[in-house]
């Protein structure tokens, strides 16, 4: 394999890994209620569509939102199953979500998904736009 194949090769694992640290980073700042720090994995422009409202678009928009999001409620997200597709400095991706929640004091167990865009903005990859599609979310007594 020649030195070209092979820089080719581990900049592609280096991309892959680096999206994937970007899903659990999310996930992370959404358990802390690190509000501002999941805003800046968004690209400027970046987009959030939760299912449940009009997508949210623009860093503003996503800071206001979170902040009313994650203030009323605690959100434990775990992501797996994390495909990716790589084309340049653009990716798209599936990422896998199991839920545990408390809203409005009850507690709450889900499933779903993540569609992802991914863009690669001075040379840090980060979400285009996120589309959530939760398959179920009821209350745990209920399981």
């Amino acid at each position: 394999m020649g030195a070209e194949k092979i820089e080719a090769e581990v900049r592609k694992l280096w991309d892959l890994e680096a999206i994937r640290e970007l899903a659990h980073r999310y996930a992370h700042c959404v358990w802390q209620k690190q509000v501002s720090a999941a805003v800046d994995l968004f690209a400027e422009d970046g987009e959030m569509d939760t299912g449940d409202r009009p997508a949210i678009r623009g860093r503003r928009a996503l800071l206001e939102s979170y902040q009313q999001m994650l203030g009323a409620a605690d959100f434990h997200p775990f992501v797996h199953n994390h495909l990716i597709s790589l084309e340049g400095d653009s990716a798209t991706g599936t990422c896998y979500l199991d839920l545990r929640a408390t809203i409005d004091g009850e507690s709450m167990i889900g499933s779903g998904y993540y569609d992802d865009e991914y863009v690669r903005v001075d040379g840090e990859w980060k979400f285009r736009a996120r589309k959530l599609t939760m398959c179920d979310l009821v209350p745990l007594r209920d399981g």
